[in-house]
């Protein structure tokens, strides 16, 4: 997307984000309540605005976590879906924002977006949404706190590192364990060697959650008043409303395991893990192999991603992870073993090892000391605010996902895949390469 910023102003870009939306944009009043900060709270002039992309679950868990630190204001929620962003103002208007004055809802981001008093986002929408609207964000002159996975497909996620580069944002993406200290304190031993040398790296996770079912279509329904579907499928193809395919997280929620929209449990759920396995391994060391042997991928119905599987990855340095579904080899966890012992830890951050004593290691002050996060958000307020790269930023979240979707394409084609990280392509495979990325919707595009 080229513009010539010279001759826009912010509220011009986001109207053009937009596609047009017709009439201009009220700004509501914000008068702070505390406007010197004696009330031992932020001074209005250190508080950082922020606009919630998507009202879900998951935009509604952020809101809470970022209304806990005194110098955030939400001042704008948006969804296509008027039963969810209202709830949501109200409640963040009722509640106390933190002397922000009136949170406003939005039904289209292009006007979130215009808003010139707004300096971050929170984009809590499904992964195909994800890239565009970081984008155009990042263009308005946002920082951004997107959540995993980064996005649906490699070429998205390289665009994104690029776009943060070049507007010289602020990128937070919702890789949560980064800033968990058992999860840090595993990867330093392992990074550390305590394990002698680091050979291979289990990760086992859970492929699809209980009450989904598989094989299976749903009849269409009307879509609901004030119910924008056409907004919500945006860049997607155009599919039949039903409630189970918009469904949210505490539903019996169908879009996690749509291609159209995301890669499945692959990435929704295992980037978490893969991303702690690669922390260990290097974040700098890339997949040079990868080969998902076997895959249980519907052939009918609304669910149409992989829902199990059992993967294996070579990496640059010879270090092998074998990532699978189900239970096997381990469930919830990823496991670090070298030659001279092994460390697992589970998705709550319970670790054991073998031998024992290498938990109770001392890192020395002149060991390698991993990236410290006092907390995932107030990591993300603290960057908007030092211009310090965070916990999980733009690479270290595109590297998560890339993998992920190497997995997801190897399981797709059947076969094994050799990868060139440099390139970001697979080697002397155009079949594979086609996978990289996939076709957008009109009018929507990076």
């Amino acid at each position: 997307m080229r513009m010539n910023h010279d001759r826009m102003t912010r509220r011009d870009f986001g109207r053009n984000a937009a596609l047009g939306l017709a009439g201009a944009v009220g700004l509501p009043a914000v008068v702070p309540c505390s406007v010197r900060g004696a009330d031992g709270r932020a001074a209005p002039s250190d508080r950082i605005t922020l606009g919630l992309l998507g009202t879900g679950n998951i935009g509604t868990a952020h809101a809470t976590a970022f209304l806990g630190h005194s110098d955030c204001r939400i001042v704008a929620v948006c969804d296509p879906v008027r039963d969810r962003r209202q709830p949501l103002r109200d409640r963040i208007n009722v509640n106390g924002a933190h002397g922000s004055g009136v949170c406003t809802d939005y039904r289209h981001f292009g006007d979130l977006l215009a808003r010139p008093d707004i300096d971050a986002v929170c984009v809590g929408v499904p992964d195909h949404w994800h890239a565009i609207l970081a984008v155009q964000a990042m263009q308005a002159g946002k920082d951004v706190y997107v959540e995993k996975p980064l996005t649906r497909t490699v070429v998205e996620g390289r665009r994104l590192v690029r776009a943060a580069a070049t507007y010289g944002r602020i990128l937070q993406t919702g890789l949560q364990r980064r800033s968990y200290a058992p999860f840090r304190r595993v990867c330093e031993l392992v990074r550390n060697g305590r394990l002698g040398h680091l050979t291979d790296v289990e990760v086992g996770i859970l492929g699809i959650n209980p009450g989904v079912q598989t094989g299976r279509n749903f009849p269409e329904t009307p879509v609901p008043d004030g119910f924008d579907y056409d907004l919500w499928l945006g860049p997607a193809p155009l599919a039949p409303f039903s409630p189970q395919r918009v469904a949210r997280g505490n539903e019996v929620c169908y879009w996690y395991y749509i291609a159209d929209y995301t890669a499945g449990f692959i990435s929704g759920n295992g980037v978490h893990f893969v991303d702690i396995g690669q922390w260990g391994i290097g974040d700098e060391v890339t997949p040079v192999q990868v080969h998902t042997p076997w895959a249980d991928c519907p052939p009918d119905g609304l669910v149409d991603c992989p829902i199990a599987w059992r993967a294996e990855i070579v990496y640059a340095n010879g270090v092998r992870m074998s990532y699978s579904s189900e239970g096997r080899p381990h469930p919830d966890g990823i496991r670090f073993v070298g030659t001279e012992g092994w460390i697992h830890i589970s998705g709550n951050g319970t670790t054991t090892a073998q031998p024992a004593g290498i938990l109770d290691s001392v890192i020395g002050p002149q060991e390698l000391h991993l990236y410290t996060s006092p907390g995932h958000h107030r990591n993300f307020l603290d960057g908007i605010k030092t211009r310090r790269a965070t916990a999980a930023c733009a690479e270290v979240g595109h590297h998560a996902t890339t993998t992920c979707n190497l997995v997801e394409i190897s399981a797709r084609l059947g076969r094994a895949l050799t990868w060139d990280g440099r390139t970001e392509r697979f080697v002397n495979d155009a079949a594979a390469d086609r996978l990289l990325s996939r076709a957008t919707r009109m009018p929507w595009r990076l």
